[in-house]
């Protein structure tokens, strides 16, 4: 092949130009091995674990036109502005003659004022597009925080099988946090393993009243770790939300000293849509209570709290999680998802996006999961039994490769139970540390 095109190979630039220009194609690719998997029954969709990682974008930070910032220079550049014309004001004011008095540089306001229309422009943009932040190399990019550093970069969403640690489902977002992405995950998740006893895993990120009450009456499972938002409060000396309970009944709170908070007119509504409905004291009552000080500020006139539209299902959702099966599927859940977030970073090399656009950089995500789950098929079957895959899925009988390949899996298996038991006995310290690594990863 190499001789009869003369020595012609494809260039960085055709590669690359491959993968700019078949998003599309490249997402269908991952679907059609996924569903590949799924019928050679490595994907059972039973338990299933979701994960998120931020992947640094082809955009630089230079390039980013942050609100708050604008904002910030805005304000700085004006008060320079003032400063420099109020001296020029006050030189002019005095006797021209006088040598003592050094000439402020021509070129300084000229220079303020063209910084402050750039900026003047910058916001501009920004109101009109309704955004808090914009990067003119990749407007679908945003920076995103991590405690070491803030880059630009993409949300990155994958869902793990337990069974051989398959990823079933991918999707990439330019949010940075994965609070609304729970339901959405198991959906695609359930669409593809077509099982309606799939349970699904996640960390506290994902923890919100709102999905899971969306993920319950679709029917689906959910085990999602819930985070401790008392922390701060409790460090502070105050009550904590806890200390005041709801009777469902007369719809009202008692606070500790035994007062009643009712339900007021008023109602809250978060950024996710989620109204909450406020519950208050009357202000004479807390004036007089000898708590006071442990429960609200002394500038604040009465104490109020919301309840969440979502509570009951958060009060059934919080006994469900005390039980020991839910404790040990959170415990299990690193196990799963964190790997192959590992494994494509340092392995692959595929550390950052090359391509721009969410939809463009969705392609390539898929390609990027692409790889990891054919690399991993090949390390679970080996390459002899993939060919013969290849020929049955090419003639139409791939029930017979099928049961080849379960055989296989289960030999295999059976060889390393066996070894991982006997290991303290045939094993050096340093395959003692790689059946730890198999067991990790299997």
């Amino acid at each position: 092949m190499m001789w009869l095109c003369a020595g012609l190979k494809p260039s960085y630039k055709t590669i690359a130009n491959f993968r700019k220009d078949n998003s599309k194609a490249l997402k269908q690719v991952f679907r059609e091995f996924t569903l590949l998997c799924k019928e050679l029954d490595l994907i059972t969709g039973e338990l299933a674990a979701v994960d998120g990682a931020f992947l640094r974008a082809n955009a630089s930070k230079n390039q980013l036109i942050l609100k708050k910032s604008v904002v910030q220079d805005l304000k700085e550049i004006n008060e320079r502005i003032d400063t420099y014309l109020a001296k020029m004001e006050f030189a002019d004011s005095e006797d021209k003659n006088d040598k003592a008095l050094a000439p402020l540089p021509t070129n300084d306001l000229q220079k303020m004022k063209e910084r402050k229309a750039k900026q003047d422009r910058d916001l501009a943009l920004l109101e009109e597009m309704g955004l808090t932040q914009y990067n003119r190399t990749d407007p679908d990019a945003k920076l995103m925080r991590k405690p070491a550093h803030n880059l630009m970069a993409y949300n990155a969403q994958i869902v793990v099988d337990s069974t051989f640690k398959f990823i079933v489902t991918t999707e990439v977002s330019s949010d940075n946090n994965d609070n609304g992405k729970l339901h959405k995950m198991a959906t695609l998740t359930k669409k593809i393993t077509k099982n309606d006893k799939m349970t699904m895993i996640a960390d506290a990120g994902y923890y919100s009243a709102k999905e899971i009450d969306k993920c319950q009456k679709d029917g689906i499972d959910v085990v999602v770790a819930i985070p401790n938002k008392e922390k701060q409060q409790e460090g502070r000396g105050y009550y904590l939300y806890s200390d005041f309970i709801y009777d469902k009944q007369s719809d009202s709170f008692t606070c500790p000293n035994q007062q009643i908070l009712t339900k007021s007119n008023s109602i809250i509504t978060k950024d996710n849509g989620t109204k909450g409905y406020i519950y208050r004291a009357g202000s004479k009552t807390c004036k007089a209570c000898l708590l006071r000080d442990k429960c609200i500020p002394k500038t604040t006139a009465y104490k109020k709290v919301s309840r969440s539209e979502y509570a009951d299902t958060v009060t059934q959702y919080k006994e469900k999680m005390k039980t020991s099966t839910s404790k040990e599927l959170i415990k299990k859940r690193g196990s799963m998802v964190e790997h192959p977030f590992g494994t494509i970073k340092r392995q692959l090399g595929w550390d950052h996006f090359l391509v721009r656009g969410i939809e463009k950089v969705s392609g390539e995500n898929a390609l990027i999961m692409f790889s990891y789950n054919f690399r991993r098929l090949l390390n679970l079957i080996g390459i002899a039994l993939f060919r013969k895959l290849i020929i049955a899925l090419k003639e139409g009988n791939i029930e017979e490769i099928k049961a080849q390949i379960a055989a296989y899996i289960f030999l295999f298996l059976s060889i390393w139970s066996y070894y991982i038991e006997n290991i303290d006995f045939y094993g050096s310290r340093r395959e003692k540390l790689l059946a730890m690594d198999l067991k990790y990863r299997f």
